[in-house]
């Protein structure tokens, strides 16, 4: 069932999509965080430094930053559910192999391989959320994107200490195969074809080098500083990020559906919504990285209790982000999502004015404040940025949405680093402080939108 729509699919095979959609991106984006927990012991049984096992993480996250807006571009040219699906194969087959790996170099380069399948998947998932429901119900089809997205990359350490608890650590990667053939064959049933493709368009090989070279050079420059690596290699990265992203930017402004969406970035709604996105995980992110140590360093608790405290987060996002959903069909997201980010920057305030020793419920109150405004702002914001764009842009929209997202969360792992450099005694009270500083400043910009057209009034 392939059929192109105009409006949405009708009930029965709507539902069959957005479980494809849900199975695909709850794996992909789960994959970003869940090997964190079982590093140390992947490095010990690899026999690798705690330094290199770092590339684990890294080589996936980086893969998909270079690579998410190339293919969100292809999803417009070629089709979102052809990349979608091819992306679900990548995916499962390198998951098998980061399994099979013996070695840190073959579980690395198989991280980047699987990093690529997950860009797939990520790239064009927004742009179909957008086909799949119809204009009406678009705020719930993005409350349940935005819930998948939230829960997922706040459950990594959760996932990670269940399988753990029962299994060695290739079954956090072999558990992807069984997931990704069943979505395989979901999205070969229901998914649709694009209703509007951008005609004419060719795929830019040069601008998906230059696109590349400046994200991946931009996380190398700010982690590196973060880590106090050396100063002159930083500067040298910098420079070349700043001529590269100059060239980049010039030949974009030159075409009709460039790579990376200058035309959509003069949407002041859609740039607006971008940085907020931004704000929210890079403080997510601070949050997710730091707590874990006070917890297990300071408090004496082991990977499963850390997981288990930091479960109501998602629980909390996963009760109000389909709620925001439908709020949105009322309200300006402007305003919702300055509430959500203002109650999301109370509960990581109140994080870090936590006790030395406090009792297991003052953590989870905390924590259920946090998700709660983290999922009451997502869905609205999500909604906004992928309204704002034509529905031939769609694809640039979604690429977007996942480039900020990840842009955010790697600025915020860098940033933890960064306060424990500084604060070495007092890392997560630095880290959570500043983590609501920029909830906080998100919130603002938030509300600013409230002076730009509401989504109701934007041609799509």
């Amino acid at each position: 069932m392939t059929t192109t729509v105009s409006d949405g699919l009708p009930a029965p095979q709507r539902y069959g999509a957005i479980l494809t959609i849900a199975l695909g991106l709850t794996v992909s984006v789960l994959d970003g965080a869940i090997a964190n927990v079982a590093l140390p012991t992947i490095a010990q049984d690899l026999h690798a430094s705690p330094a290199s096992s770092i590339w684990i993480v890294n080589a996936y996250q980086l893969a998909i930053t270079i690579s998410l807006l190339s293919l969100s571009s292809l999803g417009e040219i070629f089709g979102y559910r052809r990349i979608y699906m091819i992306g679900l194969v990548v995916f499962s087959l390198t998951s098998l192999a980061c399994a099979l790996s013996d070695s840190l170099a073959t579980l690395t380069f198989a991280r980047i391989l699987q990093g690529f399948g997950a860009a797939s998947i990520m790239s064009v998932n927004v742009a179909l959320v957008r086909i799949i429901y119809p204009q009406r119900f678009l705020g719930r089809g993005m409350g349940i994107n935005a819930l998948i997205v939230a829960v997922s990359s706040a459950a990594g350490p959760t996932v990670a200490a269940a399988v753990l608890s029962f299994a060695n650590w290739p079954w956090l990667f072999a558990i992807n195969l069984p997931i990704g053939l069943v979505a395989f064959c979901l999205a070969a049933k229901f998914l649709p074809t694009n209703p509007v493709k951008t005609s004419g368009q060719k795929f830019d090989f040069i601008s998906s080098l230059m696109n590349a070279l400046t994200f991946g050079l931009l996380i190398s420059a700010i982690s590196g500083f973060a880590q106090g690596q050396n100063r002159l290699l930083i500067l040298a990265e910098v420079i070349v990020l700043v001529i590269v992203g100059w060239f980049f930017v010039r030949r974009q402004l030159n075409k009709t559906s460039p790579l990376l969406p200058v035309d959509l970035l003069r949407i002041p709604i859609f740039t607006m919504s971008l940085c907020t996105s931004m704000c929210s995980f890079a403080a997510q992110m601070l949050a997710f990285v730091s707590l874990p140590f006070f917890l297990q360093n300071t408090l004496g608790l082991n990977a499963v209790e850390t997981g288990l405290l930091l479960t109501p987060w998602p629980l909390a996002t996963m009760v109000m982000a389909p709620i925001a959903g439908r709020l949105v069909e009322r309200y300006h997201a402007g305003i919702l999502g300055g509430i959500g980010l203002v109650v999301f920057s109370a509960g990581l305030y109140s994080l870090a004015l936590l006790p030395d020793h406090p009792s297991h419920l003052n953590i989870i109150w905390r924590m259920i404040v946090c998700g709660a405004g983290f999922g009451l702002f997502q869905s609205p914001n999500n909604h906004t940025i992928v309204s704002s764009a034509p529905r031939s842009r769609s694809g640039g929209a979604s690429g977007m949405l996942g480039t900020a997202r990840l842009l955010g969360q790697s600025t915020g792992a860098a940033m933890v680093a960064l306060m424990f450099n500084l604060f070495s005694a007092h890392g997560t009270h630095a880290s959570l402080v500043l983590a609501g500083s920029l909830a906080l400043a998100g919130a603002i910009v938030s509300v600013m939108r409230m002076t730009q057209k509401s989504v109701s009034q934007q041609k799509v």
